[in-house]
């Protein structure tokens, strides 16, 4: 490959399509391989790269790439990870990383063999570091995470079995930007109610929790789908003198001086998450800020509110 890093894809849709745009635009890879359970889709996507299209993921890693990513549906997390990590490649994987706890404990091990990073990219916002430092030093209070949005538009969303809920597929950002902020959570208390006006329907349409940090903090955490569109995606950290509310979009500061607004750029946070894997895998530099490791903590903490939810009882994480 003359010296570039010899990347595969699992999964070719819009999110694998993101990343092979990305990847794209790096000298030093190119994308090798695609498959897909779509053959027209995987073919599509390959050729838009100068790749081959592979008929199943035990194709792909005959063909030897340095790293494979995985991008696929909730439902379909598992046995592509546990082949490919079986195999020894690096692995870059998009939340959720499951779509249940089991299947994610399973697959730990495997990943601490290799490489791995999973697309948490929220991580490498320039704004969330510079919420980080203004936090530092200060005793945190408060913190309360929201993900207020929409349905969006696949089919196999509204179904629990298929997506897993709003707080496993859509809360993850939000999760871990609260376990960032605040530290671990170590008990949840949620509740949730509603269904989405949409056919087979079964996931809530709204979630209210409340959550206990290891340190002693309260916090609380809102989703929703109810709306028509993203109204809210962010993390709102209280310290003493000091209010903070961190997402994609903004950073927005208040304290005695007034307020004080950061525009956020999740464009170069998207490229930098894929940059850091492919230079772990490389050699080159250290920056994976979310291991496979690292993930599946706040995947523990999503299925903790989940189950919650469901149960309407206290849980711990």
């Amino acid at each position: 490959m003359g010296g570039k890093c010899a990347v595969a894809m699992v999964g070719a849709g819009n999110v694998a399509r993101r990343h092979a745009s990305v990847l794209a635009g790096f000298p030093d890879v190119r994308l090798v391989g695609v498959t897909d359970v779509v053959p027209e889709a995987a073919g599509a996507l390959a050729a838009e790269h100068g790749a081959l299209a592979y008929p199943d993921v035990g194709a792909i890693i005959e063909s030897q790439p340095d790293a494979v990513y995985v991008c696929v549906p909730p439902f379909a997390h598992g046995p592509a990870e546990e082949a490919v990590l079986a195999a020894g490649l690096p692995m870059f994987v998009e939340k959720p990383i499951a779509i249940d706890l089991a299947t994610a404990e399973r697959l730990a091990p495997l990943a601490e063999r290799v490489v791995t990073a999973v697309g948490l990219h929220w991580r490498y916002l320039a704004v969330v570091e510079r919420a980080r430092d203004l936090l530092a030093g200060r005793e945190v209070r408060l913190v309360s995470g929201a993900w207020l949005d929409k349905v969006p538009p696949v089919d196999w969303w509204v179904r629990r079995e298929s997506s897993g809920g709003p707080l496993i597929e859509q809360a993850p950002h939000v999760l871990d930007l609260m376990r960032l902020l605040g530290g671990e959570v170590v008990r949840v208390h949620a509740a949730g109610g509603g269904r989405p006006p949409v056919d087979g329907a079964d996931v809530d349409l709204a979630t209210a929790a409340m959550v206990r940090f290891a340190s002693g903090v309260p916090g609380t955490l809102a989703t929703t789908c109810a709306l028509g569109w993203k109204h809210r995606a962010a993390v709102e950290v209280y310290a003493d003198g000091l209010a903070v509310s961190v997402g994609e979009e903004e950073l927005v500061v208040r304290d005695g001086d007034g307020e004080h607004r950061y525009p956020g750029d999740p464009v170069a946070a998207r490229v930098a998450v894929d940059r850091a894997f492919v230079d772990a895998v490389l050699g080159v530099a250290d920056d994976v800020r979310v291991p496979y490791a690292e993930a599946l903590r706040t995947h523990r903490l999503a299925a903790a509110v989940a189950r919650s939810a469901a149960t309407e009882e206290a849980v711990g994480v």
